[in-house]
């Protein structure tokens, strides 16, 4: 974006990549680490709230033209606060020519700053969409603080064309002012697990030779239900369905479902699992199903793309981005659609292969140096 030796200068918000080891979290840190990979005319400044707490950084921090600021004098005692109003007195000491707010938010007095630009990253509006799954309070400060970004903020980013049009229609931002730059997923998921990590994982969760695989927290939206409806009636009885995620209530509803259609010995749900592991999971897995309801981007899908195992997800939102034209789709209200569409997976060979084939080629475009040179793009646009 520079010409000679003259760095650009970007801040970020880096409360997640510091201290979420998922989602947000690894959103923020593909940016930073491909920033520093392909863009090596970037600095950049990661905004810190705890210098304590960035245990999720890895060796992100010790990366050459990455620098670390974490709040200093009073501010030390409201760390929140620093984040909302403090950041913005540091950047044009720091140099930083644009901020950008990896997870929807961004300094309320951003525009004090001077001859800094700023542009934040929008995930998704689930809140708004399904209002029902949140609680009041935090519906509140969610859509006051990413309706703000988004009014404040030079130009935003959508990690799909699904939150994309949600932003103009919920906010009812101009749709010039946004661009679509897609999530990626850890590099990890493209290399081929060794034998030893396979065994380790078959042995820890005890896998049975053919299964179904899930990965996602185990909440309402997510749908699993409909998964172990489905299972009740796919022709294979040998296959089981192995589902890893963080439970919430929710997953009380679907024991029960597993329960009353007699699956307890075919449908189990694991949490707990280290990332570490999940490669294997999904590298021996027969099929993986995400019957979300509704999300932003849809990670898993791609993950699964990466490692090489066919794919089936639900419409109606933004799966079918993150999957491909190569993967299956069904109503993620119709348990009898899932479970022709995991027949046709688990006995048709040839479209297996074919799946992994196509989405292998499709996740190719959610490697890292292409999403980092789409991002320069959005980056030089407002720095031109």
């Amino acid at each position: 974006m520079t010409n000679g030796s003259t760095y650009t200068t970007i801040g970020f918000d880096a409360k997640r990549a510091a201290q979420n080891r998922t989602g947000l979290g690894n959103y923020s840190r593909f940016v930073i680490s491909g920033l520093n990979q392909f863009a090596p005319d970037v600095r950049q400044v990661l905004y810190v709230p705890n210098p304590r707490r960035t245990e999720a950084l890895g060796g992100i921090g010790e990366l050459p033209r990455v620098e670390l600021r974490s709040p200093g004098g009073l501010w030390q005692a409201a760390r929140s606060a620093w984040r909302t109003w403090g950041i913005t007195s540091r950047l044009e000491k720091d140099g930083v020519q644009l901020y950008h707010g990896l997870s929807g938010e961004l300094p309320l007095n951003i525009r004090r700053a001077a001859g800094v630009r700023s542009i934040v990253t929008i995930h998704d509006l689930i809140f708004l969409r399904y209002p029902e799954l949140y609680k009041a309070i935090d519906r509140k400060i969610y859509e006051y603080k990413f309706r703000r970004a988004c009014e404040q903020a030079d130009r935003i980013i959508a990690v799909s064309e699904q939150t994309k049009r949600d932003v103009i229609s919920f906010f009812g931002t101009a749709a010039e002012k946004i661009g679509v730059v897609y999530q990626g997923c850890d590099e990890q998921f493209r290399h081929t697990a060794s034998e030893e990590l396979r065994q380790e994982v078959r042995h820890a969760y005890q896998l049975p030779e053919r299964y179904i695989l899930y990965v996602g927290s185990i909440e309402e939206r997510k749908n699993l239900g409909l998964l172990a409806e489905a299972m009740s009636m796919v022709k294979d009885r040998d296959v089981q369905v192995v589902a890893v995620g963080r439970r919430t209530p929710y997953a009380d509803s679907v024991q029960e479902e597993v329960e009353y259609f007699g699956l307890a010995q075919r449908f189990r749900m694991i949490s707990g699992v280290p990332f570490r592991h999940l490669p294997a999971l999904y590298q021996q897995a027969a099929v993986f199903v995400y019957p979300s309801i509704f999300e932003g981007f849809g990670i898993p899908m791609l993950e699964a793309l990466c490692s090489g195992t066919p794919a089936i997800g639900c419409t109606g939102s933004c799966l079918e981005e993150a999957g491909g034209p190569s993967s299956l789709y069904v109503d993620p209200y119709d348990a009898d659609k899932l479970a022709k569409a995991l027949d046709s997976v688990l006995e048709d060979a040839e479209l297996r292969e074919r799946m992994i084939a196509e989405g292998r080629k499709h996740a190719s475009r959610f490697e890292m140096e292409p999403l980092t040179h789409q991002l320069c793009a959005e980056y030089a646009r407002l720095l031109a």
